[in-house]
């Protein structure tokens, strides 16, 4: 059985009764026990009622430190409540404890917190409901406690600031700054994603379009990019299917400020032409793309994208060269005081033309609904219609669905 909570200043007589020589260390003995009174209930396994090894090293770091030195917790600042109660497991560098210290075995998700590529892709609000809630809570080892009752939320976020000086670079894009990602608006941020979606004519044609993507990140501010389209269209009554036009892109981001929650990135793609032509499913020749994308996201969680760029055919008498401008609008708003599952309306503006005589911009909206699936937050689903509503003779209404993979976050079957 644990400590009953019995442990009451008033009613431990023992600490009065002591003599001055002793009452110094029969106070500190005092404190330990109130400390693993209010902590052991909470850190006890629901399933078999046992505490794990790892959380008795974060009782054993406190209470040592306590009674050879501190006589009471500090918690005034991210360093205290950090060395307090994150240091058995994470070391006191952020790469974690030793295995032969820390007595458990650390997960393949346990994270170095010196490696910059790994956390500032994390945001603070993804730190925040792991110490909440605990590892289970987004999908990862039941190791980490949840800590909703030892620290207040002032000393939350204080411990997260800490444990973002850990990362020694400064280049690196925060997370925060990596917005829902849009159905057609191309954003700033560089990834480590896998997509798939895909548009079904709801009017005119049947036919649909699907797209798998592969983004990586390299460095601080790169990205490569992916594209193969795969097509099927119903040509009176006889379905003809294959590949589109591939894109290989690179991206880089030019500025990033969390503190303005602005981040712009420039992105050059080459299309070949390894679609049919004849079938409409290619442009017929090598075309060039380039384009820029601006993203700004306010404290509200709203958030604007734009992208603006220009497609350069090498064969202008084949394809014309066109200009695109898309704009998404976007609100993030998530479950249990914003740390669970969230949900993104978002509104998408778009606009391309021909660069010839005579020539008409398309204009078209999309509303859609973006929705995290796992725990995680690494698998994300959107769902929206596309409307042309200019020039709308031989451009259909389209459903357009995909679903997102953030690879960096872990594997698609973990996380749930």
């Amino acid at each position: 059985m644990g400590v009953q909570k019995t442990w009451n200043h008033k009613e431990y007589s023992p600490i009065e009764q002591s003599s001055d020589a002793y009452r110094p260390f029969n106070k500190a003995i005092f404190r330990i026990l109130e400390y693993i009174d209010f902590f052991l209930p909470r850190m006890r396994n629901e399933r078999n009622g046992t505490i794990p090894a790892s959380l008795l090293a974060i009782i054993i770091t406190v209470t040592g430190g306590m009674l050879f030195g501190q006589g009471s917790l500090q918690l005034d600042t991210g360093e205290h409540i950090y060395k307090t109660a994150c240091v058995a497991c994470h070391g006191p560098d952020g790469k974690g404890m030793p295995k032969s210290i820390a007595a458990f075995e650390p997960p393949d998700s346990f994270p170095d917190f010196t490696r910059c590529d790994q956390t500032t892709a994390e945001l603070d609000n993804d730190y925040r409901a792991v110490i909440v809630h605990g590892g289970q809570y987004r999908g990862f080892s039941q190791i980490m406690p949840s800590f909703k009752q030892a620290l207040t939320p002032e000393q939350i976020n204080k411990v997260i600031g800490y444990l973002r000086h850990f990362c020694r670079e400064q280049g690196w894009p925060r997370g925060e700054l990596n917005l829902p990602r849009a159905m057609v608006t191309e954003k700033a941020y560089p990834e480590d994603e896998a997509v798939v979606s895909t548009a079904v004519n709801a009017t005119g044609a049947p036919g649909t379009e699907t797209h798998i993507i592969h983004e990586q990140r390299f460095g601080e501010k790169n990205q490569i990019e992916v594209d193969v389209p795969i097509n099927f269209q119903d040509e009176s009554h006889t379905w003809y299917g294959g590949v589109g036009d591939t894109t290989f892109g690179v991206k880089r981001v030019m500025f990033s400020s969390l503190r303005w929650g602005s981040i712009l990135a420039l992105q050059g793609s080459v299309l070949v032409p390894s679609g049919n032509r004849a079938r409409g499913f290619g442009s017929g020749t090598t075309t060039f793309e380039t384009f820029a994308a601006y993203d700004q996201l306010f404290r509200t969680n709203t958030s604007i994208q734009t992208q603006f760029g220009a497609d350069l055919p090498r064969h202008t008498q084949i394809a014309p060269q066109s200009i695109f401008f898309n704009t998404a609008i976007g609100q993030t708003i998530a479950a249990d005081h914003g740390l669970g599952r969230a949900w993104t309306p978002m509104f998408e503006f778009l606009a391309q033309r021909d660069l010839v005589d005579a020539a008409k911009t398309n204009w078209d909206v999309l509303p859609q609904m973006q929705v995290t699936i796992s725990h995680r937050q690494h698998i994300r689903g959107d769902l929206g219609l596309r409307v042309p509503v200019s020039n709308t003779a031989g451009r259909a209404v389209q459903l357009q669905l995909y679903l997102l993979w953030d690879w960096q976050d872990g594997k698609i079957n973990e996380g749930w």
